[in-house]
């Protein structure tokens, strides 16, 4: 026989009895009226825990719908009798849905004849009579249901759901097809219920003789020891909770926190261990225990050993190192102050995450590290309700626990890659976390209880600025790293890398004799970055090289030379050589300057045209910002074709196309706006442009040049393409101050206010 399957879980339906059940899916129901005659297959899940339904029961109850009501919340209630008992041959549909679930089954009966199947029947109504009489809190109806039914199964499957039996002992009397073992099973378990009942009335004699008016609210725990006593045993749970009152009493926390604990041990105390919620309120318990309320680090007051060892991990960061140490010497003197909520702006690997651990080395905190990049879930942040199922706080209070301080150095990384949707806004949840006004009644939905996040020093970090939403970003304290120059990297690499990996792979450094200019080909050739995250790796490449020959006895010596032979050796030919300019000077092609994640490049702008209408093309997957541009570009160039010696007729007779190479690589952004400029007129003015130049600005209608960002990133990669000479903005003068000096001793820099200062200097 085929039927569908409802699986129950804490509930048995034994044959010859009734349950109603609401479901929310009607199908099942719906499937069993219309092919099943009204008839659906019922097994129960004794580990209750367990939320597969591969381990299924072999034995369950064929059970017919008897009453089916639509209810006004979409549910159906339906009325299930039991009939038979059945045994499970096959499930089908294991591995879709539940409510799929269908089975084979077999219908189990016991044929054979019960000897004075009469005095059973009625001796097993006698006992249930003396049962329900000794027992006061148990009913008596069940007598008259007994009194009609003439068979021992009948009467054995009515009896057994009316004893206080455990599950398992209940599908013993579901599995169990003779009806004279269950009748049996059912005077032992009478026998037992009334023996329990006698014991437990001694024991409330014995402890009412111990016990007066005034120790009433320790009546349960007298009974319990009592109960010990008598079973000569140690409760489990009561070791449990003595274990959490002694953790409780050593906690440091405020009073207010100290009360919810003692009322939710005392809840916990209280509830049966068959409770589901028993698992839930223990786990709770256990969070408001772990979690450092008034746990803090002492921070390190000398600011000159600060500094050192923030100048021992890291070079350079000069303004984020200066305001710790502001910090510190503010929080000294007046010995309270809220932490600075930092956000390290920079391109990836120059140092924003191991800067952050050495500010909590240097300060003697702790450190937490919580990454935001794609979260789009404000659970995520702040924890779940506790009545959801496998609910847990959120990272935020999941990394002070992590800590074991409430004073660590936090870092959030990532925090330009948020996302929002329908699941909400973390942005949002952040905006209060980082909030020096709010961040003190910090409330997370599972712990519920507020927790001081005003001593937390919180560092963020992004790649992006501008991809910041603004109301979090004015809560930021921001601070932009920019890319290393070669030189930089060299130092770096002298300096920190190479002792490091050198001490990681058990080789002292002095032994490995790398010289600059090999450091710098690695540096050039191959590696395309802003940051010193490849360079590490390929420095680590080398030293293992190195270890490998040294393990394998090829090298006898106690120095390691480094060289170009070696170094094609251990990494190959170079990766790197698009960073070069023009090597010629070309009409209608000019260098322009981009800021990527890997740092600066040059940009050649190429733009032809031919018979046409006038249309403009622009290719080289360009944004709608750098189109707009070129847009600008070409309309500042037709009000003003007399001054630029450019037959109009030549600007509405051809079509235009702007192209910029690297094609897959999208490019964006408004500071392209002057070298568009120059290509086009160098095509309509067939003038050559100096392919040893550079420029970078934005230009508007008017002709006037606006500042740009990133100016020191595209310098740098200016001064690797051999650009000789750069066009620059006069109002980026401050960025400029800023510039490594060997930028400024290596390239030649044009300030410009108006388009027409860039004309004189490239057409001259």
């Amino acid at each position: 026989m085929n039927l569908p399957v409802i699986i129950l879980k804490g509930l048995i339906l034994l044959p010859n009895n009734d349950i109603r059940i609401d479901f929310d899916n009607k199908a099942i129901i719906d499937e069993a009226e219309m092919l099943h005659d009204k008839k659906i297959l019922i097994v129960t899940d004794i580990d209750t825990l367990e939320e597969t339904t591969k381990e299924l029961p072999k034995f369950g109850v064929v059970a017919r719908i008897t009453h089916k009501l639509e209810l006004p919340n979409n549910k159906v209630r339906v009325i299930l009798s039991g009939i038979e008992r059945a045994k499970v041959i096959n499930y089908l549909n294991l591995d879709q849905k539940e409510e799929n679930l269908e089975s084979i089954v077999e219908i189990v009966k016991y044929d054979k004849k019960i000897k004075n199947e009469d005095k059973l029947i009625n001796k097993l109504y006698k006992e249930i009579d003396n049962y329900s009489k000794i027992i006061p809190y148990v009913s008596n109806d069940i007598l008259g249901i007994l009194n009609t039914v003439k068979t021992l199964d009948k009467t054995t499957d009515i009896a057994a759901p009316y004893l206080d039996v455990d599950l398992t002992r209940m599908n013993d009397y579901l599995c169990e097809i003779n009806p004279e073992v269950r009748f049996l099973m059912l005077l032992e378990d009478i026998n037992k219920a009334i023996e329990i009942f006698n014991l437990e009335k001694d024991i409330d004699i014995k402890v009412q003789k111990n016990i007066d008016d005034s120790q009433r609210e320790f009546v349960l725990r007298e009974k319990l020891n009592v109960i010990k006593k008598e079973l000569k045993e140690t409760s489990i749970k009561e070791t449990d909770l003595l274990e959490l009152r002694e953790k409780l009493d050593e906690l440091d926390a405020p009073k207010k926190i100290k009360t919810r604990i003692e009322l939710e041990i005392r809840r916990y105390e209280t509830l049966p261990s068959t409770s589901p919620e028993i698992s839930v309120t223990r786990n709770y318990i256990d969070w408001l225990l772990d979690l450092p309320w008034n746990v803090h680090t002492i921070d390190n007051d000398d600011l000159i050993d600060v500094r050192e060892k923030l100048d021992e991990s890291h070079n350079g960061l000069d303004k984020v190192k200066t305001r710790i140490i502001e910090y510190l010497a503010v929080k000294k003197v007046t010995n309270n102050l809220r932490s600075p909520i930092i956000c390290l702006v920079g391109p990836p690997g120059v140092g924003k995450t191991t800067l952050a651990i050495s500010i909590a080395n240097a300060m003697h905190r702790k450190f937490v590290k919580m990454s935001v990049g794609g979260i789009s879930d404000e659970a995520e942040l702040i924890g779940h309700r506790k009545t959801y199922v496998g609910s847990s706080p959120g990272r935020v209070i999941s990394a002070l626990k992590k800590a074991g301080s409430n004073n660590p150095v936090f870092l959030i990384d990532e925090v330009d890659k948020m996302l929002k949707n329908f699941k909400g806004d973390p942005a949002s949840v952040l905006l209060g976390i980082l909030d020096p006004e709010q961040n003190k009644y910090f409330s997370d939905n599972y712990i519920e209880e507020e927790f001081d996040l005003s001593k937390v020093m919180f560092i963020t970090t992004a790649n992006y600025l501008e991809d910041i939403p603004e109301a979090l970003k004015d809560r930021l304290e921001i601070i932009e790293l920019s890319g290393y120059t070669e030189y930089e990297k060299l130092d770096i690499a002298k300096k920190y890398l190479l002792p490091k990996i050198c001490k990681e792979h058990g080789i002292n450094v002095k032994s490995v004799i790398i010289k600059d200019e090999i450091i710098l080909k690695i540096i050039n050739g191959y590696t395309k970055e802003a940051g010193v995250r490849e360079l590490d790796r390929l420095l680590s490449t080398i030293i293992r090289k190195i270890v490998t020959s040294l393990a394998k006895k090829r090298i006898n010596t106690n120095k390691f030379y480094v060289d170009a032979k070696k170094l094609k050796e251990y990494l190959g030919y170079e990766k790197y050589k698009s960073h070069e300019k023009n090597k010629t000077s070309l009409v209608g092609v000019t260098n322009g300057l981009a800021y990527t994640p890997y740092g600066g490049v040059v940009l050649p702008i190429e733009v032809s045209y031919f018979k046409g209408k006038g249309e403009i093309t622009l290719t080289g997957s360009l944004g709608s910002v750098m189109k707009e541009s070129a847009m600008v570009a070409l309309g500042y160039i037709k009000a003003n074709h007399k001054k630029f010696n450019i037959n109009y007729d030549l600007l509405i007779s051809n079509d235009i196309h702007i192209h910029v190479p690297d094609g897959a690589i999208n490019k964006d952004g408004p500071s392209a706006g002057i070298a568009l400029t120059t290509a086009l007129i160098s095509a309509f003015t067939n003038k050559k442009v100096d392919n040893s130049l550079a420029m970078t600005g934005e230009i508007t209608l008017r002709g006037n040049v606006l500042p740009i960002g990133g100016l020191k990133e595209k310098c740098i990669g200016a001064k690797n393409a051999g650009i000789k000479k750069i066009i620059i903005p006069s109002n980026n003068t401050n960025d400029f101050v800023e510039l490594p000096n060997e930028i400024k001793d290596d390239l030649e820099f044009i300030r410009v206010n108006n388009y027409f200062d860039v004309y004189k200097e490239v057409f001259k």
